[in-house]
């Protein structure tokens, strides 16, 4: 429910007129979801998110580098890709491991800019040295809310056994949960509260990030009534395709651990998901999903538009019964692919298909910081350089000055074995012995999963485990390999050619 107060400041920030186009240091918010795929589902009202991609420049084509949190974020961060950071996995801070690169915020910061890190931004634990990079990165000690610490407690209400549990599914009522309250309410609390009380005379870099629709679905209980289970629609393709390739199965371990899945007894590792229980997760996660796009309104509704720079993202997609799949942890699609929009001011309104990357959004806010600057392209993975991308700008695409070029997005996911066990969905470094690298055009992924020495970082590309080709225009939920039909042989030899010239460039 809006209040009087949200709708006053919706009135000042968004119907004044803009008068200069002209913008020296603008504030920047950086919006970043968890585990928030792509969503196109017609019956799925999100009027916060579609507004803000109405109103700016929506990336309808990005892709993140690796479908796991810590990866993606550092990834993302730095403007460096995961072999450049050697991160695969939650267990090292690329300072100590690599070097010590700079990050977005930290680059900010260090020119004038006051940065504020409010929810999970940086993944937590080592992968950020316990301190969410600071105080390198951010002028003030990152918020994390205080309720968070209750984010896998068994409080979600079973009907079944009348019990609390650890469920998957978990709509609830704020009143009875630890503290009255949940998390990302808490988090919009305090970004809110950065963004009426701090002291206006410098810029700001406020990046927030909301933890849901994250495992376990936990959202307050009213949102089930925006999606009710008759609009909810099944996966088109529920079941492995017998064309997949094992090496790219993945045996979604974490949902299948919470209590409600569990009990279901699925068998490990080619067990499906139940249709009715497929049903209820989609609903669950698309309530959740209309959870955080209430608080996105909220937290929008107190920034001035027409001084800051506005991102929302996500850190990577979910799989949502898609070929079998749940959770993130592969290179398909619907765990790479999420939202990418740009409001910035004075920009006109604009959708772009064009492929992009995460790495993609370290040099864009750069271009639009106004802040002098000559950042190099990195020369390879193992360029030490503190500041150089792996990314591009993606300036000329938002104001069409360059509509064309060879635009792809790189990925990848590394694997322990070819048949799933069960740490192929999140392998520690020194399990891993496979890497599938994706390469996605505006029409194809093709992906090659290869040989990895997790020592020396070496690709030995003669030594295959699996090849995968989807043709979007005809299966766009990429359930028919075409790797070995005939009339898609030199698309699978350009795209592989394309592929590797890429990911060895960086190497070298």
């Amino acid at each position: 429910m809006w209040s009087l107060q949200i709708l006053v400041n919706i009135f000042i920030l968004h119907f004044l007129p803009i008068k200069s186009k002209g913008l020296t240091n603008p504030n920047v918010l950086i919006i970043l979801v968890d585990d928030f795929r792509h969503l196109s589902e017609k019956y799925l009202d999100l009027p916060n998110i579609k507004k803000l991609a109405d109103n700016g420049v929506n990336f309808k084509n990005t892709f993140v580098q690796q479908a796991l949190c810590a990866p993606s974020r550092n990834s993302m961060l730095t403007g460096r890709r995961p072999d450049s950071l050697r991160l695969y996995d939650f267990y090292n801070y690329w300072r100590d491991a690599v070097a010590n690169f700079t990050t977005l915020p930290q680059f900010f910061k260090e020119n004038g800019y006051d940065t504020y890190s409010v929810g999970k931004i940086f993944h937590p634990g080592v992968s950020s040295n316990f301190t969410d990079d600071y105080p390198y990165s951010w002028s003030e000690y990152p918020y994390h809310p205080p309720t968070e610490k209750y984010k896998d407690a068994p409080v979600c209400k079973d009907r079944t056994r009348k019990t609390l549990k650890k469920n998957l599914i978990c709509p609830v009522n704020i009143l009875h949960q630890p503290g009255g309250t949940l998390p990302d309410i808490e988090s919009l609390d305090a970004a809110i509260n950065i963004i009426s009380k701090r002291n206006s005379s410098k810029p700001f870099l406020l990046a927030v990030g909301f933890h849901k629709p994250h495992i376990p679905i936990k959202f307050p209980k009213e949102y089930l009534e925006w999606i009710p289970m008759y609009k909810v629609k099944p996966p088109k393709h529920p079941f492995m395709p017998q064309n997949m390739p094992i090496v790219s199965w993945h045996p979604w371990t974490d949902v299948r651990r919470r209590d409600d899945i569990h009990r279901l007894n699925i068998s490990f590792p080619w067990g499906t998901m139940p249709y009715d229980w497929s049903l209820k997760i989609r609903q669950g996660y698309y309530a959740a999903s209309a959870y955080v796009d209430d608080l996105i309104g909220q937290l929008i509704s107190y920034v001035n538009m027409r001084k800051t720079v506005v991102v929302v993202t996500s850190d990577h997609g979910w799989s949502l019964g898609e070929n079998g799949l749940w959770a993130k942890y592969s290179n398909f699609d619907v765990a790479l692919k999420v939202p990418l929009i740009f409001s910035i001011p004075g920009q006109s309104p604009r959708s772009v298909d064009t492929p992009v990357e995460l790495v993609d959004i370290f040099p864009t806010l750069v271009d639009y910081s106004n802040l002098p600057h000559k950042i190099p392209k990195c020369r390879s993975n193992q360029d030490k350089s503190l500041l150089c991308f792996q990314g591009k700008s993606l300036k000329s695409l938002i104001t069409k000055s360059q509509m064309f070029g060879n635009y792809f997005a790189i990925s990848q996911y590394p694997r322990p074995s070819v048949y799933p066990q069960k740490n192929s969905d999140k392998p520690h470094m020194k399990d891993i012995k496979i890497m599938g690298y994706s390469i996605r055009t505006k029409r194809y992924r093709y992906t090659e999963w290869v040989s990895f020495n997790n020592t020396l970082f070496t690709i030995d590309w003669n030594k295959h485990y699996g090849l995968e080709l989807y043709d979007h225009l005809i299966d766009p939920e990429e359930a028919n390999n075409l790797y070995l039909v005939s009339k898609y042989k030199n698309i699978k030899q350009y795209l592989s050619t394309l592929l590797r010239s890429h990911v060895n460039r960086n190497y070298n």
